[in-house]
């Protein structure tokens, strides 16, 4: 389908990944072109080979480092970028040093991009919406929770200090709360930077890719969790008790980027969420999770034995639609016994 009358060109960093992919798509779709950045000239014609319809909107840059404020200039050289979408910043759980792995390229990250926007924007842009993530919002310490519900009041108290010498679980929950107060703390000090900032908190992202998976080697940490329980014993047991359909939050991206209220807000985009209800929408809807997912205990999934999440900012400042758990299951699931057997043949 062609896209409609073009709104402009924005940037995307982290386009190459799970979330940033449904952005690039949902943007394209939108009416916007795209210029991506990627690390490598591979990696950039990887990503933009995964949307063949699109190609005359997409563009690409190279960055190798987001940290590094010069990297950006090329993107913004034609001065045609109007906003930003930062979903860079990285996600991995198998960390051998959290300064250097976590917590510098997620903050210098996220002020980075907001430098670059001001040096070389010319004052195009207008807005610039950054992934955080409910693990900004969530106080690890205070554990399950019970009763209480998180909005975007709340932050993960965690300091630098601390997640210099935690887990990586927890430094890497740090490392988005630390860049997101960084990007609102860079925005109060530059009041005439001539953009605003939106941030997209989601908690575990579930849902399709925006692409067809060839296997299952390098999926995301969050869709990691579902395939894990495919040929599994057991149904997990609570962990951040929230999920976001990734089209859901490449969707709020988009809003957030465009709805003149979002300007200078943050945004909780997720459900409540147990790994039972998610299972028991699968083995309902098809006859290959019946076979293949634990049966768990069926209907258990009360959200009264901790917390819970309100989500309903979003869709009643964005106008955000949340899609069901139903349509996340079993999309998700689909895609992941594709996958499968993908590589069961190679």
């Amino acid at each position: 389908m062609a896209a409609p009358q073009n709104k402009g060109t924005i940037l995307v960093t982290g386009a190459g990944g799970y979330v940033g992919g449904q952005i690039v798509r949902e943007a394209l779709e939108s009416g916007y072109s795209v210029r991506i950045t990627a690390r490598t000239e591979s990696a950039a014609a990887r990503t933009i080979s995964r949307y063949p319809s699109y190609a005359a909107s997409l563009s690409s840059t190279i960055v190798p480092d987001i940290t590094v404020l010069e990297s950006y200039a090329a993107a913004f050289a034609d001065g045609s970028i109007v906003g930003i979408i930062h979903a860079a910043s990285p996600f991995t759980l198998n960390v051998e040093d959290n300064v250097r792995d976590l917590l510098d390229p997620a903050v210098k990250g996220a002020t980075t991009i907001l430098e670059a926007a001001l040096k070389y924007g010319g004052g195009k842009v207008r807005r610039v919406v950054s992934t955080s993530s409910f693990a900004a919002i969530v106080d690890p310490e205070k554990g399950l929770n019970p009763g209480y519900s998180y909005d975007e009041k709340d932050w993960n108290p965690v300091t630098w200090d601390a997640a210099v010498k935690a887990p990586s679980l927890i430094a890497y929950a740090a490392s988005k709360a630390l860049a997101e107060r960084a990007m609102w703390a860079w925005v109060d000090a530059h009041p005439d930077a001539g953009f605003t900032l939106a941030t997209i908190c989601p908690p575990w992202v579930f849902g399709p890719y925006a692409y067809e998976i060839q296997d299952t080697k390098t999926l995301s940490e969050s869709v990691v969790l579902l395939n894990n329980i495919i040929d599994s014993p057991s149904v997990p047991p609570f962990d951040f008790g929230a999920y976001a359909d990734s089209r859901e939050v490449a969707a709020a991206h988009i809003l957030a980027l465009e709805v003149p209220e979002a300007a200078g807000q943050r945004f909780l985009v997720g459900q409540n969420f147990r790994y039972q209800a998610i299972v028991d929408a699968a083995r309902e809807a098809l006859p290959e999770a019946r076979e293949r997912l634990p049966v768990g205990k069926v209907g258990d999934w009360s959200p009264e034995d901790a917390h819970r999440v309100d989500g309903s900012k979003a869709t009643k400042v964005l106008g955000l639609k949340y899609l069901t758990l139903k349509d996340t299951a079993v999309d998700t699931y689909k895609q992941l016994f594709k996958a499968r057997a993908l590589e069961a043949k190679a």
